[in-house]
């Protein structure tokens, strides 16, 4: 059966706005989020890039440097102010943060307006050398006006029209860096550093 010129293009505008749905609004949409969480990402390099880390805050400087002995536990070295095993696990929280990490939002500021921010001078920085020898900073300010974000500085440079970005970005920043000297040596083993303490002491017996 011949249908109606009327009913083909009908049919036919159906298939075409069927088609423009699907690849916008569903495959696009996935596309559109894909785009839009790269271009909230603070950094795009991956952990294993990281060569090494200085934290720097109002009460400590610290280095930090990949352990080059694969064969050794602790993956990570503190070169000063001491020397000696770091505490993986507070080092991998940091991490984790600077290579997920994400930022709310971005502002575009004068750079004399920094200071507003507390972002000159800032709570802490953070300076990061890759294995290709690449380096990124982030500079970490005051809490915004709800404390749910900090305010932030990422590889900062002067745009053309005089402005630099500031960030917001977590507030698990702050806890990451604000931490005694102590908090990122490796922990002591009580069982290797005391011996024999671990191991039930012999019963005595008694002499006849």
């Amino acid at each position: 059966m011949k249908l109606p010129r009327t009913t083909l293009i009908l049919i036919l505008l159906a298939l075409g706005l069927g088609s423009f749905v699907y690849f916008y609004e569903i495959r696009g949409a996935t596309v559109r989020e894909e785009i839009k969480e790269q271009k909230q990402k603070i950094f795009s390099f991956g952990e294993d890039d990281v060569q090494s880390l200085t934290v720097k805050t109002k009460k400590l400087t610290l280095n930090l440097e990949r352990n080059p002995e694969s064969s050794i536990k602790t993956k990570w070295l503190i070169k000063s102010p001491i020397s000696g095993p770091a505490n993986d696990a507070i080092v991998s929280y940091l991490m984790d943060l600077l290579v997920k990490g994400n930022s709310d939002r971005t502002l575009s500021t004068p750079a004399k307006q920094l200071g507003e921010f507390a972002l000159d001078p800032p709570q802490a920085t953070i300076n990061i050398t890759l294995k290709n020898r690449q380096n990124h900073q982030l500079i970490l300010g005051k809490s915004n006006f709800n404390g749910r974000f900090l305010y932030a500085q990422a590889d900062s440079a002067t745009k053309p029209d005089g402005n630099i970005n500031v960030l917001l970005v977590s507030t698990d920043f702050a806890n990451a860096v604000n931490r005694e000297l102590s908090e990122w040596k490796q922990p002591v083993d009580n069982s290797q550093k005391l011996p024999g303490l671990s191991t039930p002491l012999p019963t005595p017996t008694n002499s006849k």
